[in-house]
């Protein structure tokens, strides 16, 4: 766990260091949002999890979501499984947000989340398709990559990260 921070710390030093350019949310952007989930479902632990979206309108995205968080103890094991889908409004333009290099949204979601416990699969009376939603920030510090924060983005109360722009 130390060696992934270290790396991802290490990561966004270098972008930081060779470049600062500016970016913000446009139609036919692909953004890959890859981080990590504080307060996962699993009685709080650390989960790990992303997104893939699409612009299809100059504030609009949509894509899939995933994530996975889980828990060991002597004679406990508890993980959660989340994949879905998911929709983002961009909402710079109805702002007036003149900052190039900050891109704020947020969204609704569609998933479907397995439980498993003790390595046995199943939901244990829970609802498997359940409705999301998120809102969060990007910060560009490259064309292309971003740091990111959102609240609930489906598998944890808080997730951060990077944002990767294609």
């Amino acid at each position: 766990m130390k060696k992934f921070f270290a790396t991802l710390f290490s990561i966004a030093l270098f972008t930081l260091a060779t470049q600062s350019a500016f970016a913000q949310y446009e139609k036919g952007d692909k953004l890959l949002n890859v981080g990590i989930g504080l307060g996962s479902y699993g009685y709080g632990n650390i989960g790990f999890g992303g997104s893939f979206e699409v612009g299809v309108h100059e504030a609009i995205s949509v894509g899939v979501l995933g994530g996975y968080s889980g828990t060991s103890y002597i004679g406990y094991n508890w993980s959660v499984l989340t994949i879905g889908a998911r929709g983002s409004y961009h909402f710079n333009e109805l702002l007036n947000l003149d900052n190039e290099q900050l891109d704020l949204y947020a969204g609704l979601g569609l998933a479907y989340r397995n439980y498993s416990y003790g390595g046995i699969r199943d939901n244990f009376g829970y609802n498997p398709i359940g409705l999301l939603s998120h809102i969060g920030g990007r910060y560009y510090f490259k064309p292309n990559m971003a740091a990111f924060a959102e609240l609930g983005s489906g598998f944890s109360a808080l997730q951060v990260g990077l944002t990767f722009k294609f």
